[in-house]
């Protein structure tokens, strides 16, 4: 690594918190890359995932081919059932760009609206001539297995935005980051901006673990605290697959299969395991080396710092030392994950930036303005940008930002435009 690119990942600050609290080990960089792993893989290989091995001998190649096979309505298999509604037909149609788990150009649909109290509601899609509903959820399914089964936004429904899809790429380590870490950074946002930048950290059910609650890290919403809480209510949600953890259609109108249809296989996995499985085993989202040694994207790097943009965009955490039960105790975390160092850039906790969407998922009605920090590992490879895909530069993505941001960017704006040049040189290659 060139010597001056060594310090760009130095922790700053708030960012070293992560550190301090496991700093009684010693620890490491988490592998970073772009890996293709195949059937053809050897067992026990470990040149393809971060070397997680969950079973004896490295599943990653087999967890990644569950997490790119195709579903169909009614297929011959029970767990390779979709519907009745549903927007995609495999993980990989929404998460696949350069390699599997990577986010795309995919946006879903949010709908919800005002109650007579002032609050953010979900809708009430009629379906079936108006003889059945779908409600409980923000989500808009753009396709079902049968004509019946088709949603249709109501009027009434006012409040509407477009949802990007999320890279899964290294969210093993982010899931290993001790919710003591986040809740941390948050306490330090406010202290060190006279409150204008407060990060929200919110406690959701753990799935796996009835009874405990973990910080949400997952989703727009931070509405998941786990991977394998995250991965069932998607698998559901997105392609109508009832589960262990979430055994309930949305409905059962043209519903093929009954009961749940994620039934475990001959390894004793069911999908949601080998989905969870195969987003732990993926490395951090690497950076753009060539560029990250061009002189102005240092000196962009000193003033993406200097300026504060660090606070929201945390440079640097560390997940929890292996062998550490976290997750409310159903997860241990292994030793490819545990105290590994890794750059997201981003806090993972709940803002607002001014570009809110006004929903409420999993957490209190003061959040329906406020999205989770997107993190920015993996922006050189990313052609639209913010929540709903809707900037399509770097510099319009920046000035979009308005509310607990309004002064970074109030700075960035007065900056010359040669500096403005140099942050945005520094970004590309994240």
């Amino acid at each position: 690594m060139h010597r001056k690119m060594a310090s760009l990942f130095v922790p700053l600050g708030v960012i070293s918190i992560g550190i301090a609290l496991i700093a009684q080990q010693t620890a490491t960089e988490a592998p970073r890359g772009f890996d293709r792993p195949t059937l053809s893989d050897s067992p026990g290989s470990q040149s393809v995932s971060n070397g997680i091995a969950e079973l004896p001998g490295d599943t990653f190649a087999i967890d990644q081919a569950r997490f790119e096979r195709k579903h169909a309505a009614g297929g011959p298999a029970a767990s390779l059932g979709l519907g009745p509604v549903f927007n995609a037909t495999a993980c990989a149609d929404c998460h696949q760009n350069v390699v599997t788990g990577v986010a795309s150009q995919i946006t879903e649909l949010r709908a919800g609206h005002i109650d007579s109290n002032g609050n953010f509601a979900n809708p009430t899609f009629r379906i079936s001539g108006g003889n059945n509903t779908v409600t409980g959820r923000s989500l808009v399914n753009d396709r079902a297995i049968c004509v019946a089964a088709s949603e249709h936004l109501p009027d009434s429904e006012n409040i509407r935005s477009l949802r990007a899809v999320l890279s899964t790429l290294g969210d093993g380590f982010v899931e290993a980051v001790d919710d003591r870490t986040l809740l941390a950074i948050a306490a330090n946002q406010r202290a060190q901006n006279q409150g204008k930048i407060h990060g929200e950290a919110i406690r959701i059910p753990i799935l796996e673990a009835p009874g405990q609650l973990g910080v949400g890290k997952f989703g727009w919403k931070d509405q998941q605290p786990t991977v394998l809480s995250f991965v069932p209510d998607a698998y559901l949600m997105e392609m109508g697959v009832t589960r262990r953890l979430r055994p309930n259609e949305v409905t059962q109108v043209c519903e093929v299969n009954n009961g749940v249809e994620d039934v475990p296989d001959n390894l004793g996995l069911a999908n949601i395991d080998h989905f969870a499985q195969f987003v732990r085993g993926t490395k951090a989202s690497p950076r753009e080396n060539a560029l990250a040694a061009v002189p102005d994207a240092q000196a962009g790097h000193d003033l993406f710092t200097s300026i504060g943009c660090v606070t929201c965009q945390v440079e640097t955490l560390t997940a929890a030392p292996a062998g550490t039960l976290i997750n409310g105790g159903a997860y241990r975390v292994p030793d490819a994950i545990g105290n590994k160092i890794f750059h997201p850039f981003g806090d993972f906790l709940l803002h607002d930036v001014g570009t809110g969407d006004g929903f409420v998922q999993a957490a209190p009605q003061d959040t329906a303005n406020k999205l989770r920090t997107a993190p920015l590992w993996g922006l050189h490879i990313r052609s639209r940008l913010m929540h709903d895909l809707g900037s399509l530069t770097l510099n319009y993505a920046i000035l979009r930002h308005k509310g607990e941001a309004q002064g970074l960017i109030s700075v960035h704006v007065a900056l010359p435009p040669a500096q403005q040049q140099q942050l945005i040189t520094f970004l590309k290659f994240l």
